[in-house]
């Protein structure tokens, strides 16, 4: 790869254009990696590219996380293909709120939780700070819970202790990142490519009707009129468009060391857009395989209520006929959830970093932001046991729908405000998209508030 490591730095600075910010200095997002990666000049539209390339891998995690995967699996069991349009959707929205964070990262040198707190007074600030903690507990939640069912079925490991195994994960982000950012990316994207593997194998076995396939990417009117379909459609958004994954990805993109004039920024927006766009494009295919596998393996034989990872595991090879089916799919999610919950951490301290402005040491915020996820889980996991945990996994991604519109809507703001974007500012053509795709976020939500009571006999079933 062509780039180097310099020492960070670590100096508060300007790169914000006149006007429109609370205070003219912000000190710098993941201060220990700050423009750590150098670009260098000179280099061709390829090599270029893959200098920038690696921020939009670990965002694209938080799209094939296992929240992704209960969700996946509850819309293929019941509803078949249908819901794939929803999937598409969801990839298409992603890819452009994640551009947006690219460009407020780069052309204001602000992550958005520190974009936040410089635009809003501090208590709207503080309100924003408990609904992205929520949000991440919520994603922590499903990350923790998805590597402990892992490690259970590969290993034979009770629930309650994978999930304190999860916790490692912290020496782990506090190792590489002492080595270099490019090491978390490169684990990053070998864990990626290995459950793309492991699922394009399981779209062999399961061989599912190309036709059927391809319709099901044309959205249905009933997905909004049938309420339980909605749920689950809803849980997709949540599990696909992440809150969390809106604060990472304006921090991250941070890590490159580009020019600070109006060509760098500009060449830094436009390959910091195709690498998360090209990202993208593999969490897409991953769950849409996770729904299709589903499908043509639980719904055209009738089992419309694998809803659980654990039964999905334990019936995919009987029904296919594959010994290893079983083993690839548990051994997909075990790379799920590590590598969800390596950039879960690092959201985490983003997050706290940005709303409260405050520097501890690396270890002391990831220690912390470890402990709010670990906790629930530990105590979800003793109160539900394995049965409860597909439920769970679904409910916290409707949770992160619920949050959503409280991240994307200030993001749009200030990607279409021209004092803090200065020329960047979004032209009106994607600023009139990216409100469509906020009011949708927000309607969608809406929605599924009137309905919520309307399904209480399968919330009944969580309790």
């Amino acid at each position: 790869m062509a780039s180097h490591l310099d020492a960070p730095e670590t100096a508060p600075v300007d790169r914000a254009p006149r006007g429109g910010w609370r205070t003219a200095n912000v000190r710098p997002s993941l201060a220990e990696v700050h423009r750590s990666v150098r670009v260098p000049t000179g280099l061709g539209f390829w090599r270029k590219l893959l200098a920038f390339s690696g921020p939009g891998y670990l965002v694209a995690v938080g799209y094939m996380d296992p929240g992704n995967w209960a969700t996946d699996l509850a819309g293929g069991s019941r509803f078949g293909y249908t819901l794939l349009s929803v999937v598409l959707l969801s990839n298409l929205m992603a890819i452009l709120l994640q551009s947006l964070c690219a460009k407020l990262g780069i052309v204001t040198g602000r992550d958005l939780a520190q974009a936040c707190r410089d635009s809003y007074p501090r208590p709207i600030a503080l309100g924003l700070w408990l609904l992205a903690e929520i949000a991440i507990c919520a994603t922590d939640l499903a990350e923790v819970i998805g590597s402990a069912v892992a490690l259970n079925l590969l290993f034979g490991i009770p629930l309650v202790f994978g999930v304190c195994i999860t916790a490692v994960d912290v020496l782990a982000v506090l190792y590489l990142q002492s080595r270099g950012f490019r090491y978390i990316e490169a684990l990053v994207v070998t864990l990626i490519f290995t459950i793309g593997i492991c699922f394009l194998a399981e779209i062999v076995f399961s061989r599912p009707d190309v036709a059927e396939v391809f319709s099901g990417f044309v959205p249905s009117s009933e997905i909004i009129f049938n309420q339980e379909m909605l749920y689950i459609a809803i849980g997709i958004l949540g599990a696909t468009v992440m809150p969390h994954n809106l604060y990472l990805h304006s921090s991250i993109v941070q890590t490159r060391k580009y020019e600070q004039d109006v060509k760098g920024k500009a060449e830094a927006i436009k390959f910091a857009t195709i690498d998360s766009t090209v990202a993208l494009m593999f969490a897409l295919f991953i769950n849409a395989a996770i729904l299709i596998v589903s499908a043509a393996t639980f719904y055209t034989r009738g089992q419309n209520e694998v809803e659980e990872i654990q039964n999905a595991y334990h019936l995919l090879s009987p029904l296919l006929g594959v010994g290893v089916a079983s083993t690839l799919f548990a051994l997909a999610l075990l790379a799920s959830g590590q590598n969800s919950t390596l950039t879960g951490t690092l959201a985490g301290q983003i997050v706290m970093e940005g709303f409260l402005n405050i520097r501890l040491r690396p270890w002391v915020v990831r220690l912390m932001t470890r402990s709010i996820a670990i906790i629930p889980a530990v105590i979800c996991t003793i109160i539900y046991g394995e049965s409860g945990t597909a439920k769970l996994l679904v409910l916290s991604q409707v949770i992160l729908s619920l949050q959503l519109s409280f991240a994307v809507v200030p993001l749009v703001m200030f990607t279409s405000d021209r004092r803090k974007m200065g020329q960047f500012v979004n032209p009106g053509w994607l600023r009139t998209l990216a409100w469509v795709v906020a009011l949708v976020i927000g309607g969608l939500n809406v929605k599924l508030l009137f309905d919520f009571f309307a399904i209480t006999d399968w919330m009944i079933g969580l309790f």
